[in-house]
C-alpha cells in the first residue's frame, strides 16, 4: 500500500551560506555545519541527508566561545565583594537576679528594764508526757510556748535565759514548777530549749537573769515542801501518814504527777521560813525534797 501524494515525504533543504564583512578577519572563521532532516517520513531510511559545510565569517562566534569563562570571572569578582552589614540588635542584658535576702535576725530579747536577779546552774527540758497536761499555774502546759518551770520563782515572772556555752538567749515566763532533779535549777519548754541549743543537748549550763515578777506577786508567797518522785501509789500513801504524823499542824497530801507519785507539805501559814526549816531537816529515804512555791 503507497502513501498519498499529502504523505509523500518532504525532505527541506537548506544550505545558507552567509559571508561576513570583508573587514573579518579570517582567523575567525569557524565552521557551522546544519543537519537537514526530513520530517514525518514513513521510511527515514530510505531519506537521503544532505549536509553541507558552510564556512561563516563570524564575528559573534569568538564571543561565544569566552562568554562562559566571563560568566565565571563576573560571578567570583561579585561574591569577593562585600555585602552590606545588616544592623543587628544587641540581644538585651541578662536580667540581674536579685541576691538572696538573708535569713531575718531576730530581735534582741526584751530586757524590761534592769536585772532584778540572777543564778546560774543546770537547766534541762521537757515535753511528753507533760505535753498538754495541767501545769502547776492551772494552765494546760504547751511544749511549743516560751515557758519554763522554775521551784521558787513567782508564777508569771519574765527572766532571760542564757546558754552560757553558745550565748544564746530567750525570754521566757515561769508557768510551772520543777525541775525535781538534783543540781538542776530550771525545765525549760521544748520550744525554749531549741532556741538556745539545749534541745539536742538535754542539759547545758545557763543563766538565769529575772526581768520582771508578776503585779500580784508578793515577796512572802506560799509556800511548801516537795517530796518525790514515788513510783507506786502505796510508798506514797505511807510516806503521807508518816509525815502527817510528824508534823501535825502541816497539811500533807499525795497526789499523782505525770511521772510518778508525788507528797506535798503545806506548813502552817505556808511561809517561806517554815517551809524552808522542814526542807532543809527533812532527808526521806523514799526521794528527794524541794522547796517549792505555789503561786
Amino acid at each position: 500500500m503507497h502513501a498519498s501524494p499529502s504523505r509523500q515525504p518532504r525532505i527541506a533543504q537548506s544550505v545558507v551560506k552567509t559571508r561576513t564583512s570583508s573587514s573579518a578577519s579570517p582567523a575567525l572563521a569557524s565552521q557551522l555545519t546544519i543537519l537537514i532532516r526530513s520530517e514525518s517520513s514513513p521510511h527515514p531510511r530510505r531519506n537521503a541527508v544532505a549536509l553541507e559545510t558552510v564556512k561563516l565569517r563570524n564575528p559573534l562566534l569568538p564571543l561565544r566561545a569566552v562568554l562562559p569563562g566571563l560568566l565565571v570571572l563576573c560571578l567570583t569578582v561579585s561574591g569577593c565583594r562585600h555585602h552590606p552589614v545588616q544592623a543587628v540588635a544587641p540581644p538585651p542584658p541578662p536580667t540581674e537576679q536579685a541576691p538572696p535576702s538573708p535569713a531575718p535576725v531576730e530581735p534582741a530579747p526584751e530586757t524590761h528594764g534592769p536585772v532584778l536577779h540572777s543564778e546560774i546552774g543546770i537547766a534541762s527540758w521537757y515535753g511528753a508526757p507533760y505535753h498538754n497536761a495541767l501545769a502547776a499555774n492551772g494552765q494546760v502546759y504547751d511544749e511549743n510556748a516560751m515557758t519554763a518551770a522554775h521551784r521558787t520563782l513567782p508564777m508569771g515572772t519574765v527572766v532571760r535565759v542564757t546558754n552560757l556555752s553558745t550565748r544564746q538567749s530567750v525570754v521566757v515566763t515561769i508557768a510551772d514548777r520543777g525541775p525535781f532533779v538534783p543540781g538542776r535549777i530550771l525545765d525549760l519548754s521544748r520550744a525554749a530549749a531549741r532556741k538556745i541549743g539545749v534541745w539536742r543537748t538535754g542539759t547545758a549550763r545557763v543563766r538565769i537573769d529575772v526581768l520582771r515578777y508578776p503585779p500580784a506577786a508578793t515577796q512572802s508567797g506560799r509556800w511548801c515542801v516537795q517530796i518525790g518522785v514515788l513510783h507506786h501509789e502505796g510508798d506514797a500513801r505511807r510516806l503521807q501518814q508518816k509525815l502527817q504524823r510528824e508534823y501535825p499542824s502541816a497539811n500533807v497530801i499525795d497526789f499523782k504527777g505525770a511521772t510518778g507519785y508525788w507528797v506535798r507539805i503545806r506548813p502552817y501559814g505556808q511561809s517561806h521560813t517554815s517551809a524552808e526549816q522542814i526542807a532543809r531537816i527533812l532527808q526521806p529515804v523514799e526521794g528527794q525534797a524541794y522547796l517549792v512555791r505555789l503561786n
